[in-house]
């Protein structure tokens, strides 16, 4: 398990968001922002559970495409920034959701909402007065969450700096999940406890949520040029599984991964995966054209590959280093994408990555 990985499925059975971790002064009133909504209403199964119609959906897709944008290059700003980006965010798509969605349609979207929230739910708001909860049941609460945002750092950072296995790490979180559940139980009237399921409503299966990440940006042509094969829409990919790689060609760890892209390309290109490069200079040379081009032919690449020479792809992506590997499904959202080398030090990252390929061209 990759400590992404584990720092996503810490957030998930928490209830809390890897990008926006409680800080010591964030009140209980007023909890950290959360990206539960901007990630569950892209998802199928989501849509399912509020019985969306077909235009519904097409309304909710242009919806999101408002805010994909911002929120994807959001995940790289500093902390504070990216919560308020979040909060802003997610008001613009509530509000483009509340003429979209019927009441009851948005009514059962703010109960999902909660129970994404996990025990968190209660510090909110609306919690907050339905519940009746006192200042000092408010502040008692603060405490708790407090106490289980410390932990999380602390394991993040035993995992982050490899003193602990991700999956022993794991285990821990079941039992930080149950101890703060229990606590929050304990803080509670049972009248309080009584209107707990009104708030939530039905129970559902998160299990099934997989697209939680935007679109993937399209393709900035100003200050780039396709080089190689014809020019690339993401739009016009739809149908399609797509790899999108960032490389430059004299950094030997984008070096290493390029047998992976020939391999994907070649075993999987007849089965519906496109495959496409796109070169960001790092250095003087790489902002050669000529020189691409001859490291493209030299290289074996025999899909499109964009020259990103202004970084405007860059930039779009939010992306942050070189080799950077993204995976897009058949509706265009990211759904997975891997930092540096995918076999660095014996992962067994391409095989992973291959996998999850296999699973997306599978849908």
């Amino acid at each position: 398990m990759s400590i992404r990985v584990f720092l996503i499925l810490f957030a998930g059975v928490l209830g809390l968001s890897t990008a926006s971790s409680v800080s010591h002064s964030t009140s209980a009133a007023e909890p950290a922002a959360s990206p539960f909504v901007l990630q569950m209403i892209r998802d199928d199964s989501v849509h399912a559970e509020l019985q969306l119609s077909t235009d519904q959906i097409d309304q909710v897709y242009e919806a999101i495409g408002e805010v994909d944008p911002r929120w994807w290059v959001n995940r790289i700003a500093p902390l504070e920034k990216q919560s308020t980006e979040i909060r802003e965010l997610t008001a613009m798509l509530k509000s483009r959701l509340s003429s979209v969605l019927s009441a009851d349609q948005m009514n059962r979207l703010k109960q999902l909402e909660k129970q994404a929230a996990g025990t968190r739910f209660v510090v909110h708001p609306d919690a907050v007065a339905a519940l009746e909860l006192s200042e000092s049941q408010v502040e008692k609460l603060k405490e708790t969450f407090t106490a289980t945002d410390e932990e999380v750092a602390k394991l993040q950072k035993q995992v982050a700096d490899k003193e602990m296995e991700a999956t022993d790490a794991a285990k821990d979180v079941a039992a930080i999940q149950a101890r703060e559940r229990q606590s929050l139980v304990g803080l509670l009237t049972r009248d309080q406890q009584a209107k707990i399921g009104t708030l939530l409503g039905k129970t559902f299966d998160f299990s099934k949520v997989q697209r939680t990440y935007p679109r993937a940006p399209e393709f900035v042509l100003e200050g780039a040029e396709w080089i190689q094969g014809e020019p690339e829409t993401m739009e016009d990919l739809r149908g399609k599984v797509v790899a999108v790689y960032f490389y430059a060609f004299q950094c030997i760890n984008c070096q290493r991964n390029f047998p992976h892209y020939k391999a994907w390309h070649d075993d999987m290109a007849d089965q519906g995966l496109v495959v496409i490069g796109i070169q960001r200079p790092e250095t003087s040379a790489e902002r050669n054209r000529e020189r691409v081009l001859a490291a493209v032919e030299k290289d074996g690449f025999e899909y499109p590959v964009l020259f990103d020479e202004e970084s405007g792809n860059w930039n779009a992506w939010g992306n942050t280093m070189w080799p950077t590997t993204y995976l897009i499904d058949k509706k265009g959202f990211i759904r997975r994408w891997w930092q540096g080398e995918m076999n660095w030090q014996g992962t067994p990252g391409e095989q992973q990555m291959r996998g999850s390929i296999e699973q997306l061209l599978a849908e």
